[in-house]
């Protein structure tokens, strides 16, 4: 995936029911976050001190990984191939913001940097179980190689 690859993709830019799904998912992510995890799960959970695992300390990484990807990957992605790249160098980047955290003041929290690694993980599942069939479209880059 090259900056060419996504000037075009932006300028030839369709709403696919592929896209639709991707959008679903990662809206969905962001209003579960919102309207549930955040306002009545975690309150609930610190409020009992009940042992989620971790779950109610991390469910904001969590979430706002998988709807970053799907978001992202519904606006950008043009194909399978580039959907799973942009899924792989997400999870990679918010990895490196959540190392960055010193920079900005804050800890590392390695049990943030997990939630982001299993969520990827699941992201990239997901997509393959949500999109088994999805079209392998090559960039433009990857075209006039293979010839």
């Amino acid at each position: 995936m090259t900056i060419k690859d996504l000037q075009n993709g932006l300028t030839h830019w369709k709403l696919t029911k592929e896209r639709l799904i991707n959008l679903s998912v990662g809206l969905s992510a962001v209003f579960i976050y919102e309207f549930i995890a955040r306002p009545i799960y975690r309150p609930f959970i610190y409020r009992n001190n009940f042992n989620d695992f971790h779950l109610a300390d991390t469910i904001g990484n969590s979430l706002g990984t998988m709807a970053t990807i799907f978001v992202l990957i519904g606006l950008i992605g043009e194909g399978r191939v580039q959907h799973l790249f942009l899924i792989k160098i997400i999870t990679i980047s918010v990895i490196l913001y959540e190392v960055a955290h010193p920079l900005l003041g804050k800890p590392i929290d390695l049990w943030d940097i997990l939630a982001t690694i299993l969520t990827g993980g699941l992201c990239f599942y997901l997509y393959k179980a949500i999109h088994p069939n999805s079209t392998l479209v090559k960039s433009n880059h990857e075209r006039k190689n293979h010839r």
